[in-house]
């Protein structure tokens, strides 16, 4: 590993938007939902307690307040102690030891004892002054040391030791790896690798806004006069109220790229192999080398290393020159005959040390950029080599040739998990295979599209085939054999990949042991769209009707079933809510069955089990598919549901299905409690009973609490049984988790990540309700305890009485059983072909009613939850992305796009959700374009890809009214066009009816799309209408339309508006690049550390969460490697934890990584990548770095520009930042710019009312107090003083804080009049008293930026500390007791503390 050039941690899958478990962690996606918005809101941090839990709040709240009710801090604890010894273990002490390479100084490396001698290996060929040796062995003593042994399996090696390298002989494999490597160095710091999106390389221009300034962690020469030598002014169109959104900013030029040219050409001559009798001379392969300075030579690589010979281009010769300058390394050898390759290099090498080693990691997944600049395209053998050998991707390094995928897979899962060091391994390995997978399955799906691949049945028509490449099976989403004509032919063949994906992901999330998946990858590249799997070993050579076990080939019509597949199903029956249930086969046999009709059970040859199509894992979404004589509920109806969907696929999503769930059990707990206290009020006219009831509940809780922490204990994960967050806190967790446990029972027996992706959708339920119920009746918190106490004991044993009690609740909730809450779907109700026995009528009656209610829950709560959370900025989305993903994680689906956009409109706040009514409809209309983009794309030519893309932007977006497409000149095209050839490619459609398509056209097209599918009407014939609407950018509008048809483009100056010419031709599109949908295996362990972190940060222990999150970050490098969403997320968090502890440079260091990742991993304008832009100038401003913290912010701005425009509450705090730094360099006139567009935001999107907006006035009264205009300072004061009055009362400090400042600003405008008038009265020689004008302080800039941005220090001693945890524990038990009802946390004045804030 690099780990050796920085405290590096370790790399994994970008996450896809679509990734279910995503939600699980503010780091999946940071979606910058829930959480953020709370903590910025320093003053209003009351209205939810739940959500400011960053994103994975549910599984460790419970654990948490578990520990605290078993005050011994019993077995729960111990659990996380005893993975902290486990992880302790690990992380074993380092040693140095010294290296001597020949030529060089001996020098110390420090490693650790269970790294490979593989990795000192990796350290020394990164090195600058070892770098171009890659053939060597290490020698301690004389003996050489085995490449793949762990350090400490050496004997003899310890502190201190020498190790020598020792050139050894090459071999060709040798030879190519170090030509390879020569390569490598010489274009390490070229991005064009990052532009053409191959090797997992990727963009960031981090650095040149930073000057590599922050290089020393932040501690930088102080240069004296820091304040004169800023240049503040920003770019024009980064002002507020400019129109204008370039493109080329996007991309800044970096100087280091122009880079120092080292050779001309360095090539695989056209000489090789070496003939016979050179073999036998131990020549290897010869090169072809053009130096600087226009010398050619041939060089021969041999067995003792390389030297020059006497060919020419055209003659053989292969004796050696004179002299030959034989040198082992290729780089000794140049450097030799070449002056300006030894200085280049040299100068090559150094900068390539000194960047940033986030800037040149590999990335876990392929991240593609959608525009670059114009790349030269030089000679570069590797590349050619690349291309044209068969080289399906690393066979060089793996014995054997190609991968046998599925094997990997398959054993990956099968690795041990008993203890930490074991899950470590097997997580890392199961991640490592999934992005190599995911590679290999892109790069082979876009072979099949190009026509580089043989078809299996070359025989049918294009849309029939299907391929085998490097162990991969690939299929085009078409419907080929009528098989879904049913379900909605291409439409149903083309959501069918993507649901059977979902289907794949949530059956590895649970992780059954025994229970395999395929490798899954799903790939739309030129309207394509292309499914990779992994082959099951043995299946290619039987019919399917023999393999199948389990399930059925023909939607239902025969069916079977297999006890083993049944009792391994069993096992994911509770955690996906799937219902066991019988079907009729087609002799009306009765089959039973744990999922749909559609899962296939097969046994492979290996004999494992498998399990595929899980395309219907979710239960049907009824509000889509309309089913003759079924009514939906009036809420579904009145939205104008169901509506007609393209298939008959529409599925419900597993975050719904959660959600509603967890809605349902929090009925079922009210239900149940009010129908006991009735039976209490009827029995306290008979007094004695009363007690010993009183009694028995005691105890039963008492008890009901210890098997509850047995059964968490169970499960290796510590938040394992309780994945769901209960807005309602009266009931107590221990009992929840007994229910939950009950309902989850299987998941302590998993351990993979729970996909606690139920978490945010908590808040739908408005907690509200439930309060005033709870207020009103006194005495319902026993009653709830009572009920659980039922609950919990499973029916047994319970006086009848109450058993009816739970009996009732169970039949109002729905639940399977009637003793206790369990809610299961059968996902084969309303199925064509399905039939059920005569027996098992109720039984249905009861599904369908569940699937009613949880389509009218999608539609009457969560839609509205989602909206909700927008008004109070919980949920801030910024992009198409970010939207889709807000959607997701409370369940809704993108179908319901139009639904929520129409309840935005009908909102009395609309005007607050312009924002969000503005990306919805970009959203839209862009998917619509997608649309139609894909059926487009799939009659061109590959010759005409450039011109029907560009022509296809030119309708979409160009006023020019009458684009017109350029058709490839004629002499290209061939004259055989008559003879339809049957067997073409896939991508090889030669019509030109793409051409005909007309602005006009395709927007009638979009309007009418925009109808049919997402019943939401736009009544726009041109894209100037519609911006004109809705207020777009077409910038925006180009960029979401290409990063999802993977379009990438020049980066240059589009004119879109010129009515003259179109914007594009078709030398802007540089290359199409696949859409790729994955699994994203999740690392459990650092999750849950990562959670307990947050948990203990939220209660105010700042060290101790600290420490966790530093744990997390150590496991998440273990499993992830070095770059990974949720690594950036652990280091955001660590930074802003060292700045609040008051270590800013530490801040500093890891926030710069934070960016760089984010950058790397997510994209360079990802939203995301904003929000850390913006924190990592917030550290910088503390570090004393103004400069760069203005150079940051304005690029943040910029990049906010580009993604949603100007009109967006984010952009309200930016320019607060923004405002606040420049005010605290002097340049007011700026600074009023930025804080006034602040002002007129919040003022839009937080009601005139608010506290920001109060806090807003006081910025802008700060700026005029020092520009001396004290009038307008005034002015702007008294607003928020107002404000202040009317929100928090006269006796609160804000307002005594503005009352007094008021005074002050009086006072000095007073004194200013005085003057004014001794000015006057006296002219020249009046005596002038002087006024105090002074520049703000940095530290009171820097107090008012970490109030903006959510910061609250509490200056407190160590008594108060103590208080203070001692206050929190003491809430936190309450809370449990359920009688925190009535302390309402708005009043209290701890609210700010105890929930320190983290984004």
């Amino acid at each position: 590993m690099v780990s050796k050039t920085d405290d590096i941690p370790a790399s994994v899958p970008s996450c896809n938007p679509t990734d279910l478990a995503d939600e699980a962690g503010d780091g999946a996606q940071d979606s910058k939902e829930t959480s953020k918005t709370h903590l910025k809101d320093s003053c209003g941090c009351g209205h939810s307690a739940d959500t400011a839990m960053v994103n994975g709040d549910g599984a460790h709240e419970h654990t948490e307040e578990a520990e605290l009710k078993q005050d011994g801090n019993g077995e729960v604890d111990g659990g996380d102690e005893s993975n902290e010894q486990e992880v302790i273990v690990i992380q074993d002490t380092g040693f140095t030891v010294k290296i001597q390479a020949p030529g060089t100084e001996p020098f110390d490396l420090q490693v650790s004892p269970q790294e490979m001698v593989q990795e000192i290996h990796q350290v020394l060929m990164d090195r600058e002054d070892t770098c171009h040796r890659t053939c060597f062995s290490l020698q301690l003593d004389g003996n050489v040391l085995d490449n793949f042994a762990e350090l400490k399996s050496i004997e003899g090696l310890q502190e201190g030791s020498l190790l020598k390298v020792v050139e050894e002989p090459y071999t060709v494999r040798e030879a190519r790896i170090h030509v390879r490597h020569i390569r490598d160095l010489l274009k390490s710091l070229d991005p064009s690798d990052a532009y053409n999106g191959v090797d997992c390389n990727s963009l960031s221009f981090l650095s040149i806004f930073t000057d590599g300034d922050l290089g020393d962690s932040g501690k930088r020469k102080k240069k004296g006069s820091e304040l004169e030598q800023i240049d503040c002014t920003p770019p024009e169109h980064i002002l507020p109220g400019s129109k204008e959104r370039p493109l080329v900013p996007l991309q800044p030029q970096n100087k280091d790229w122009k880079p120092m040219q080292c050779l001309k050409v360095l090539t695989m001559s056209g000489w090789n192999p070496p003939p016979g009798n050179r073999k036998m001379h131990g020549d290897l392969m010869y090169l072809y080398i053009v130096t600087v300075e226009e010398r050619h030579v041939s060089v021969t690589a041999s067995t003792r290393g390389f030297y020059l010979n006497q060919s020419t281009t055209y003659t053989f010769n292969p004796k050696p020159a004179n002299p030959s300058f034989l040198s082992h390394s290729l780089v000794e050898l140049l450097s030799q005959i070449s002056p300006a390759f030894k200085k280049n290099f040299t100068a090559l090498q150094k900068k390539r040390v000194q960047r940033h080693p986030f800037e040149r990691i590999a990335t876990p997944f392929q991240v593609y950029s959608w525009t670059a600049p114009q790349v030269d395209h030089a000679m570069d053998c590797v590349r050619a080599e690349d291309a044209y050998t068969s080289r399906l991707g690393y066979e060089e390094h793996i014995p054997g040739q190609t991968r046998d995928w599925n094997e990997e897979l398959q054993t990956t899962r099968e690795l041990p998990r008993k203890n930490l060091p074991e899950r470590l391994l097997r997580e890392r390995a199961i991640f490592k295979v999934h992005s190599d997978f995911a590679a290999a399955a892109t790069r082979g799906a876009m072979a099949v599209i190009d026509g580089n691949v043989m078809a299996i049945n070359p025989g049918e028509e294009t849309r029939m085939q299907m391929f085998i490449w490097n162990n991969i099976f690939f299929s085009l989403g078409f419907d080929v054999r009528d098989h879904y004509r049913e379900l909605g032919g291409d439409a149903a063949a083309h959501a069918a990949p993507t649901n059977d994906l979902n289907g794949v992901r949530a059956y590895g999330a649970v992780d059954v042991e025994g229970l395999y998946t395929l490798g899954t990858v799903v790939v739309d590249y030129r309207g394509y769209r292309v499914t990779a799997q992994s082959i099951i070993p043995g299946i290619l050579e039987r019919e399917q009707e023999q393999s199948v076990i389990y399930g059925s080939i023909d939607f239902g019509k025969t069916v079977v079933s297999h006890s083993k597949y049944m009792e391994l199903l069993e096992k994911t029956s509770r955690p996906l809510k799937v219902q066991r249930h019988n079907v009729l086969n087609e002799k009306n046999d009765t089959v039973e069955l744990c999922s749909s009709v559609e899962c296939k059970g097969i046994i492979g040859n290996d004999g494992r089990h498998y399990i595929l199509d899980l395309l219907r894992t979710f239960p049907p979404d009824l509000n889509f598919l309309p089913v003759d004589g079924e009514e939906l509920p009036p809420e579904s109806q009145r939205q104008g549901f169901p509506r007609q969907h393209r298939h008959r696929l529409a599925c419900l999503r597993q975050e719904l299905i959660e959600a509603f769930v967890e809605h349902r059990y929090l009925l079922f707990m009210k239900m149940a409690a009010l129908q006991l206290m009735q039976q209490k009020a009827n029995k306290d006219t008979n007094k004695s009973e009363t007690p010993a009831i009183t009694e028995t509940s005691e105890t039963t809780t008492e008890s009901n609490t210890d098997t509850t922490q047995t059964q968490t204990t169970a499960s290796d994960s510590p938040s394992a049984p309780t994945t769901e967050v209960y807005t309602d806190n009266s009931t107590s967790a221990a009992s929840q988790a007994a229910i939950d446990g009950d309902e989850n029972s299987s998941k302590p027996t998993t351990n993979g990540p729970l996909e606690p992706a139920a978490t945010q959708n908590g808040e739908c339920k408005s907690p509200l309700e439930g309060k005033d119920l709870e207020e009103s009746i006194p005495g319902l918190a026993q009653a709830k305890e009572l009920a659980e106490t039922l609950v919990a004991e499973d029916g047994s044993g319970i006086d009848p009485k109450s058993r009816e009690v739970v009996l009732n609740a169970c039949k109002a909730v729905g639940s399977i059983s009637n003793t206790s809450f369990d809610i299961r779907f059968n996902p084969d109700i309303f199925s064509p072909g399905v039939r059920f026995p005569e027996d098992s009528v109720d039984d249905v009656q009861k599904q369908k009613q569940l699937l009613k209610d949880a389509a009218a829950f999608l539609v009457s709560c969560q839609i509205p939850s989602l909206v909700k959370d927008c008004l109070d900025h919980s949920a801030l989305p910024m992009d198409g992305a970010t939207l889709t993903e807000a959607l997701h994680q409370r369940g809704i689906n993108i179908r319901y796009l139009g639904s929520v956009l129409e309840f935005v409109d009908k909102t009395p706040a609309k005007s607050q959700l312009e924002h969000f009514y503005r990306i919805g409809i970009s959203e839209l209309i862009t998917r619509c374009a997608k649309h139609i983009f894909k059926t487009y794309l799939q009659g061109v030519e590959l010759s005409a890809l450039s011109a029907a893309v560009s022509h296809f932007l030119n309708c979409f977006l160009s006023s020019f009214p009458d684009a017109v497409a350029h058709l490839p000149p004629d002499e290209l095209v061939s004259r055989r066009k008559s003879r339809k050839r049957r067997n073409r490619v896939p991508g090889g459609g030669d019509n030109t009816a793409w051409a005909s398509l007309t602005p006009s056209e395709l927007w009638k097209n979009i309007s009418s799309e925009a109808q049919s599918y997402y019943h939401f009407n736009i009544q726009c014939d041109s894209v100037d209408q519609v911006v004109e609407k809705y207020g777009l950018q077409k910038t925006t509008l180009l960029r979401e339309i290409s990063v999802k048809t993977g379009i990438q483009i020049l980066i240059k100056e589009y004119n879109f508006d010129s009515r003259h010419k179109p914007a594009f031709t078709e030398e802007d599109i540089l290359n199409i690049f696949p859409v790729v949908k994955h699994v994203n295996p999740k690392a459990s362990d650092a999750f849950h550390f990562f959670q307990s972190g947050q948990a203990k940060v939220q209660q105010g222990f700042l060290k101790e969460g600290c420490e966790l999150i530093n744990e997390a970050l150590n496991l998440f490098n273990n499993v992830y490697g070095a770059m990974h969403v949720e690594i950036c997320a652990c280091l955001r968090l660590l930074a802003r934890l060292n700045y609040i502890m008051g270590d800013h440079p530490e801040a500093l260091s890891n926030q710069q990584k934070a960016v760089l990742m984010s950058e790397r991993v997510l994209g360079i304008e990802h939203p995301n990548t904003i929000q850390e832009y913006m924190h990592l100038a917030l550290y910088c401003f503390a570090n004393g770095q103004l400069s760069t913290a203005l150079k940051l912010l304005y690029r943040a701005r910029y990049l906010m520009l580009l993604v949603c425009g100007e009109d967006h509450p984010e952009m309200a705090l930016l320019d607060s930042n923004i405002g606040l730094v420049l005010h605290g360099v002097m340049e007011y006139d700026l600074s009023l710019r930025f804080l006034e567009n602040a002002l007129t935001i919040n003022t839009k999107y937080h009601g005139p009312r608010s506290l920001k907006v109060a806090l807003s006035h006081h910025l802008v009264a700060r700026v005029y107090e020092s520009k001396a205009e004290f009038r307008s300072a005034l002015q702007h004061e008294k607003e928020g003083y107002t404000i202040y009055k009317n929100q928090m009362g006269e006796a609160h400090e804000k307002t005594k804080e503005s009352s007094e400042y008021l005074k002050y600003l009086t006072q000095q405008a007073v004194a200013l009049q005085r003057t004014m008038n001794e000015i006057y009265k006296n002219g020249s020689n009046a005596s002038i008293m002087p006024l105090k004008f002074t520049a703000p302080s940095m530290a009171s800039v820097l107090e008012q930026l970490n109030i903006i941005n959510g910061i609250i220090f509490i200056p407190l001693s160590q008594k108060d500390l103590e208080n203070l945890k001692a206050e929190v524990q003491r809430r936190q038990q309450l809370q449990e007791l359920g009688k925190s009802e009535d302390l309402a946390l708005e009043d209290s004045p701890l609210e700010l503390e105890d929930k320190i804030p983290i984004d």
